[in-house]
C-alpha cells in the first residue's frame, strides 16, 4: 500500500512539473515544424530570424527544426501541417498566410505562430479582429504603414492621375492592402484600377496591361509577385512606369521605392514569442499579434537610374539604396 501511494505521489509530481510546458516529459529539447509557402527573399529572411532567435536561447543542440517549403502549393501546406501534427511537434511556425490557414485547419492543440501575415482577421476570417486570436494561434504581422506607402506615390510622382494595383487575386492579404491604399488615394483624387493576376502564369501579361493603363503601379506584399519580380520588371520597366512596392524584396526585383520592414527582424520577434510559449511564460491564447515598429525607406538604384528618378532627391528625403 505504501509503495502504491509513493507511485501515485511521484506521478502527481511529474504531472505538476509538466504544467506550462508544451508537451509532458519535455527535457529541454524541442521540435519545431516550419511551413513556408514558397521561397523568396522576405520569407527566407523571416524563417532565418526565427531560427536564430530560438538557437540563441536554447542552443542548436536542443532545437530540431523540421523545415518544409511548399513551393507555392497550398495543398502541400496541408500535407506538411498534417505531418507536423502526426509527429506531435512542440510548436508550428507558419510562414505566410496559406501556411497559417493550413495550420489553423490542421490543429487546435499545437501552438501555431504565424509570420509574414499582413492581417490576421482577414487571413483567418475573423470579423472585427481585436488583435488576439484567442486559441492556439498567434504570430507576427508584416504590415507596414499603408497610408505612408500610398503617400510615397504622391510625393515621388506628383503628376500621377491613375495608379494600377498589381497583385494576386488569390492572396487575401494582398487584396486587403490594395483596399486600404485605394481608399487613401481615392480620397486624394487619384483614380485606382485593379490589375489582378491569378498565378505566376499570367503575371507578365497582367503587368504589361497595368503598365499601359496607369501612371504608377503599386505592388503590395504579395508572395506570388515576390517570386515573379523578374517577369514583372521585364514587362513594366521598358514602358517607363514606376512601381512602388510593399516590401524590400519586391522593390529590389522590380520596384523603384518602398517603405519596408526587416523580415529578418520580424522572424526574430516571432522566435521570441515562441520562446515565451515553450518556456511556459505566456499562454498563446492570450498573446497579441506582434508587429515590427521600425520601417525604412529604400530605393532600387538600377531602376531609378533607368527611369530617371532623381536619386539625390530620394536620399535627401531619407531613402537609402537597397543593399547598402
Amino acid at each position: 500500500m505504501k509503495k502504491t501511494l509513493s507511485l501515485i505521489i511521484a506521478a502527481i509530481m511529474v504531472l505538476t512539473a509538466c504544467i506550462g510546458l508544451t508537451s509532458c516529459g519535455n527535457d529541454g529539447t524541442y521540435t519545431i515544424g516550419i511551413c513556408q509557402i514558397q521561397p523568396h527573399a522576405a520569407l527566407d529572411a523571416a524563417t532565418q530570424g526565427f531560427k536564430d532567435a530560438l538557437i540563441a536561447e536554447f542552443g542548436e543542440e536542443n532545437i530540431t527544426f523540421i523545415d518544409q517549403n511548399a513551393q507555392g502549393d497550398t495543398t502541400a501546406c496541408t500535407t506538411i501541417i498534417n505531418d507536423f501534427v502526426t509527429k506531435n511537434v512542440d510548436l508550428i511556425m507558419a510562414n505566410a498566410t496559406p501556411s497559417l490557414q493550413a495550420a489553423a485547419n490542421g490543429t487546435t492543440t499545437i501552438p501555431v505562430l504565424g509570420t509574414s501575415v499582413t492581417e490576421y482577421g482577414t487571413a483567418l476570417g475573423i470579423e472585427n479582429f481585436s488583435g488576439v486570436v484567442g486559441n492556439n494561434i498567434s504570430g507576427t504581422s508584416d504590415l507596414a504603414p499603408l497610408d505612408q506607402q500610398a503617400q510615397m506615390i504622391l510625393d515621388l510622382f506628383p503628376e500621377t492621375k491613375t495608379v494600377g494595383m498589381l497583385y494576386c487575386s488569390g492572396e487575401a492579404n494582398s487584396a486587403y492592402q490594395v483596399k486600404v491604399v485605394t481608399e487613401y488615394l481615392t480620397d486624394k483624387g487619384i483614380t485606382c484600377v485593379d490589375f489582378a493576376f491569378s498565378d505566376s502564369n499570367d503575371v507578365a501579361a497582367v503587368a504589361a496591361a497595368a503598365a499601359a493603363g496607369a501612371d504608377v503601379l503599386y505592388v503590395p506584399t504579395d508572395n506570388t509577385a515576390a517570386t515573379c519580380t523578374e517577369a514583372i520588371n521585364g514587362a513594366v520597366l521598358p514602358t517607363g512606369t514606376p512601381i512602388i512596392a510593399g516590401e524590400e524584396g519586391i522593390c529590389s526585383g522590380c520596384g523603384v521605392a518602398t517603405l519596408s520592414i526587416s523580415y529578418y527582424d520580424l522572424g526574430v520577434k516571432t522566435g521570441k514569442m515562441a520562446i515565451e510559449i515553450l518556456k511556459g511564460q505566456t499562454k498563446i491564447e492570450e498573446m497579441e499579434i506582434g508587429y515590427v515598429d521600425t520601417f525604412q525607406k529604400k530605393y532600387n538604384k538600377a531602376n531609378c537610374e533607368a527611369l530617371n528618378v532623381d536619386i539625390a532627391a530620394l536620399e535627401a528625403a531619407g531613402y537609402i539604396a537597397i543593399g547598402e
